[in-house]
């Protein structure tokens, strides 16, 4: 388990409630500086084909947002840095004008099918495709490149795995196609 993530969300008032209700509390000690992705993660973030990205606005308020994409849109960099190219969409720019007044996210990425689930915390900034050619490159195959306004990056603090407990399995038409093509 990452230790930096159980530090950083397990604050005195999450104590608190595991005092109440449990009757302990957790005790994190010397989480490191951050934690960062290993092979398991990599390759379970690349098998993905969306994700929902959390951000905070400056009155305090929390947005989600759906993103999708190809199967491993959202790029792993290296072990602390991830990306995404970010396209026009209904032009509210909700997370992008969030991240800059708060630049924290909480990433939650789900395989229904396996019924697993990895949340990612991190800081991300938004860089405009326009002046980042190269990495807009990087993120996005060629066919798409110019639909591409923004290319988002998030510097990776840590992570979770969370237990299977009440995700329902749920396939995509490409894997029901599979599972029915035998059978007809």
């Amino acid at each position: 388990m990452a230790m930096k993530y159980l530090d950083l969300t397990f604050t005195d008032s999450v104590r608190r409630a595991q005092q109440d209700y449990y009757g302990r509390t957790a005790v994190i000690d010397g989480a490191p500086e951050r934690d960062p992705l290993g092979e398991a993660e990599a390759e379970f973030i690349s098998a993905r084909d969306s994700f929902y990205l959390g951000t905070v606005n400056v009155n305090g308020w929390p947005y989600i947002q759906h993103r999708g994409g190809p199967i491993g849109f959202l790029k792993v960099l290296n072990p602390t840095t991830l990306a995404f190219a970010d396209y026009k969409g209904n032009r509210q720019l909700l997370s992008t004008g969030n991240l800059s007044d708060n630049d924290r996210v909480a990433l939650f990425l789900m395989d229904y099918t396996n019924r697993t689930r990895l949340k990612i915390l991190g800081r991300a900034r938004v860089e405009d495709a326009r002046a980042h050619p190269d990495l807009t490159a990087q993120v996005t195959d060629q066919a798409m490149r110019s639909k591409v306004e923004r290319v988002m990056l998030i510097d990776v603090v840590s992570y979770d795995w969370n237990c299977p407990s009440h995700i329902t399995p749920r396939y995509s038409v490409e894997e029901i196609e599979g599972m029915v093509r035998p059978l007809k």
